[in-house]
Order: structure tokens, then sequence, then C-alpha cells
């Protein structure tokens, strides 16, 4: 057996070992034998991408529902640098991925070799650890190595308490496929227990007691974990729940959906000042609620990891692996007041979205409520997941999810389609003309490939609907082309030229009978920029004018 062909066959069994079941390859020829040793072991589900942005994405989807590592393998050159993007990503939210680029050996590196760049430390700060695995040689002890560094790295990214992406680079020299001899100078298998090494993470320390209050708010915000318990504890204990949307605490009385309005009201934000703020995850879609928690008198933040925890407001006055909090006695008049003002700020935003027509917060508000229970529904990281904030009422039975690491719009469709891979049950997303347009290659699925169960809601204002709620829409001279970006698309002739069912909204009352069916699909919605802006400050006036009342 050549060295890149048992290297391959003892990485791959070695990952399957660890608990990893997806695979998701760009194809290429110096990463052949890891491609074949995936393709030919039966206990991995492997996906093949034509793109490697794309396949990065993918298995950022497919990690980011599944909670488990997935690996990731491409070959030498630009083609590992079009993974650094999702890298990015899965390290600012907490994604494990095993990334496997694949080499030339030494002799070829700084020659002018072809296809041939510097991959050493390729990521950056954005892995959690790197490894050169080397390139392969026949001789004792090498198999102990492979499988301890794979084990190892596969505890790396997972985690706890610090899960994200780790890289491997795989130097490999030529014969790269199998020579048909299975021989090697030692057993490739793995010892006896199914694994090379099992690490043990010790347990968190004592969380941190609360004294009891009950002017106490609990924060949820992307990456949140534990959410179900602490959301139980502040319901005991009397505090409102602001949660945003991919937060996963959105739900039961109570959840107070309409925070970002009540908020941004001066008046009655500074009127409702905590005694105490605790965090969960990284909140950052509402500019209200951030200079409300800058002026908090005490935050606690709540971080998994005690080397890398959320604080965008820097108001953080202690940070803990986990928190206590307790049940205080008293009246509940700071819930009641919460509750209270949800109820009136809610009435407000839907008499201005039902009178509104197809709007944008209508479209997020009404798909996030007429989804099936066990549905998945994904939101594009630029308005969509803002208006399932500022419009979306409470509700159970629906996980939402979104790429908030680092907040940007490349590689949805990708994602999307891999989380929805990852779950059990139908899958929505919720994602803008220009996402679509900056993903198209995630529309590409081979014949053979696993396919989604995924309706992509398309929001079309051709082009940048949320500059036209920054300060650089006054701009109008310049303003159209450098921000709007207009781009004229008909996203029929883009769903046809995939192959995929495409259909039109044009009435709210459409969206229901638009989503239904399986598979991937497109629904379209045309909305346009200034008629969307004119929404939102309605929304607003509208919740002011109902508090003054």
């Amino acid at each position: 057996m050549n060295p890149a062909t048992a290297l391959s066959t003892v990485l791959i069994d070695e990952l399957v070992r660890c608990g990893v079941t997806d695979v998701v390859l760009a194809p290429g020829s110096r990463s052949a034998p890891l491609a074949l040793a995936a393709h030919a072991d039966s206990r991995v589900r492997l996906h093949v991408r034509v793109d490697e942005r794309s396949a990065s994405y993918v298995a950022l989807g497919l990690a980011k529902r599944s909670e488990r590592p997935v690996a990731l393998i491409c070959t030498s050159g630009t083609a590992a640098a079009n993974f650094h993007p999702a890298v990015i990503e899965a390290s600012e939210s907490g994604v494990p991925l095993l990334v496997l680029t694949a080499d030339r050996p030494p002799e070829l590196r700084g020659t002018g070799a072809n296809q041939t760049i510097d991959q050493i430390k390729l990521y950056g700060s954005a892995v959690r650890w790197f490894a050169e695995v080397g390139v392969p040689e026949e001789r004792p002890g090498q198999v102990a190595y492979w499988r301890s560094l794979v084990c190892r790295a596969c505890q790396r990214a997972a985690g706890p308490p610090d899960p994200g992406p780790v890289h491997l680079n795989v130097a490999f020299r030529e014969p790269l496929i199998p020579d048909g001899d299975a021989s090697w100078c030692e057993p490739l298998d793995g010892d006896a227990s199914g694994a090379w090494f099992r690490a043990r993470v010790a347990p968190p320390s004592a969380a941190l007691h609360i004294p009891p209050t009950r002017r106490g708010v609990l924060i949820v915000g992307d990456g949140a974990a534990n959410v179900r318990r602490y959301v139980a504890a502040a319901g005991m204990a009397g505090w409102p729940v602001l949660s945003e949307p991919n937060g996963g605490g959105r739900y039961g009385d109570h959840a107070i959906s309409t925070y970002h309005f009540l908020l941004g009201d001066q008046e009655w934000a500074d009127a409702h000042r905590p005694d105490v703020v605790v965090t969960l995850g990284r909140p950052g879609l509402s500019r209200p609620l951030l200079s409300w928690l800058r002026r908090a008198e005490e935050h606690i933040v709540v971080a998994p990891d005690l080397t890398r925890w959320p604080d965008p407001t820097r108001s953080a006055t202690q940070v803990a692996q986990a928190v206590e909090i307790p049940i205080a006695a008293g009246g509940d008049a700071w819930l009641r007041a919460w509750r209270h003002a949800d109820h009136v700020a809610r009435e407000a935003i839907d008499a201005v979205l039902d009178s509104s027509g197809l709007t944008e917060p209508r479209l997020a508000r009404d798909l996030a409520e007429v989804l099936p229970n066990g549905s998945l529904l994904f939101c594009g990281s630029s308005m969509p997941i803002r208006d399932l904030d500022q419009a979306m009422r409470p509700r159970r039975g629906l996980r939402l999810m979104a790429n908030r690491g680092a907040s940007g719009i490349d590689g949805l469709v990708s994602t999307a389609v891999g989380a929805a891979l990852a779950h059990n049950g139908p899958a929505y997303a919720l994602i803008g003309d220009l996402t679509l347009l900056h993903d198209q290659n995630g529309l590409i699925l081979g014949p053979r490939e696993p396919r989604p169960d995924l309706c992509l809601v398309v929001v079309n204002n051709d082009g940048g609907g949320i500059f036209s709620l920054l300060p650089q829409a006054a701009l109008e001279d310049p303003f159209e082309r450098v921000f709007g970006t207009p781009h004229g698309v008909d996203l029929g002739y883009l769903a046809a030229a995939s192959g995929l069912p495409y259909a039109l909204v044009e009435d709210p009352e459409e969206l229901s009978r638009a989503i239904k069916g399986d598979g991937l699909r497109i629904v379209e919605a045309r909305t346009d920029r200034v008629g969307n802006a004119a929404v939102h400050v309605a929304m607003r006036d509208a919740v002011r004018a109902a508090m003054r009342d």
C-alpha cells in the first residue's frame, strides 16, 4: 500500500471513530487519497461540491445544525484559500469544523511548482488549532501518530468549552491512488476500545450565585448555550426575557418580542433600568438594546469558555461559566410592566404591518408564524434576521439559525443547504436577493448528492435594502450606485438555470401556499426599498405613539 492511501484510510477511519458522520469534498488531484478513502467508507455521508467556497459553507451548516464536527476536504493552492471565509464564520460562531487541506510535499514548495502556495497556518488565528501532518512514510509508529493527531483534532474542534475550526494540512507524494497492494509495515487498525485515546474534559467551576432581585432581565443572543434552563430560571424569578430570534429563547409568557422598539423609546428605557442583566450568547441585532445594555449597573456575561467571552458593549461587570438565578420574593410589578408594554407595542406593530401589504417585516412575521412545528428557519445575516427580530411573535416549535459570527452574507445558500441536510424535518431560509446572488453556486447539487428539503424564500428589493435604513441613504447622488447596487436579475431564470421549482408571491395571503412542497425550491417576494424604509419608520412611530397613549 502506498503511504498516501495508508494515511488517508487511517485518517477517515479515525474521524468516524471520533463521531464524524459527514464529509464535504471539493474535488481536486492532490486530495485524491482523501477523496477516495471518504468515498470508500460507507459509514460517512459524503457531500461533493464543485466550488470550494460553497463546500465550506455546506460543512458549516451541517456542523452548526448537528453540533458535531464535520470534515471538509480540498486540494492544494487557492482551493484552500476559498475555505477562509467559512473558517472565520466557524471561529466567530463556535462551529466545529475539521479542515483537511491537501498539500504538495516540502521539496516542491517555494519552487514555482504548479498549484503550490504556503498553506502553513493559512487561516491564522481563525482556527483553534493547526497541525502540519507531514508526508506519510512506511515505518512503524506512523499509525499511532496519525490516529492520535486526528483524535486530538476532533476533541479540539468539538470542545468543550470552546468549539471551532481545526486545520490539518496533509502533504502527499505521488502515487495518489491505490496501487492494489494491501500490505503495510504495521496494523492500520486502532486499539480495541474503538479510538486511539479519549480526552477527558474537566467539569465547569461552580456557578455564580446572584443576589435575589425582581428587577432582573435575561438577554439571549446568538450562540447561547443552555437556553431552556436559563429561560425557565428567569420565569421563576419574574424576569422578562429579551431573546433574539436565533438565540432560541423567544417563547413563553416572559418573552418580550418588541424590545427593539420599547428600548428605542428613551423615556421608557430610562424608566425600566434593571438591577442586573444576564446575557447568554452574543446580542448584536438591535442598536437600542446595545445602547441600553451599556448603561446597565450590573451586567453578568455567561460564557462557557472564560478565555473568550462576548461583550460588544464592554459593559460586563462579571463573567461566569454558569449563573444561578434565584427566586425573589415580592410583587410582580416589574414583569407586569414589561408585558403590558410588549402587548401595547405588539398591537401597534401588527396594525402597521397588516395594513402595509407585502413588506419585508410582514413577510418575516408571517413566515415565522405559518411554518409547521419541527421546522428549521435559516435567516439571512442582513435585513431578514433584523426583520424577524423586530416583527416575529414568540412561538415554540421552530428552530432559527443564522451566520452571525462574522455576520457576512457570503455562503448563506450553502450554509442553509448544509443545515437542512442535518435537520430532521422541513427547512426554510429567509434571505435577500444579494445573498442569493452571492452564493448562486450553492444551488448546484450533482445528481448523486444528498438533497435537502429546503425552501428558499428570497426577498428581492433589487439591491442592498439595509442601506436604505442607514445614514448613507441621505447621499442621493452616489447612493443608488455604490450602496443600493441594483442588479436587475430575474430570479425566475436563475431558478430555471438550476432546475429548481420557482414561485412568485405578490400578496401576503399567497405565502403559506407558495412555500408548500419538498426538495430544494425558490419562492420570491418582490418588495421596494424605499417603501420598506418607510414601514420601519412607521412601526417605530406607531409604538411611540401607543406608549404615550
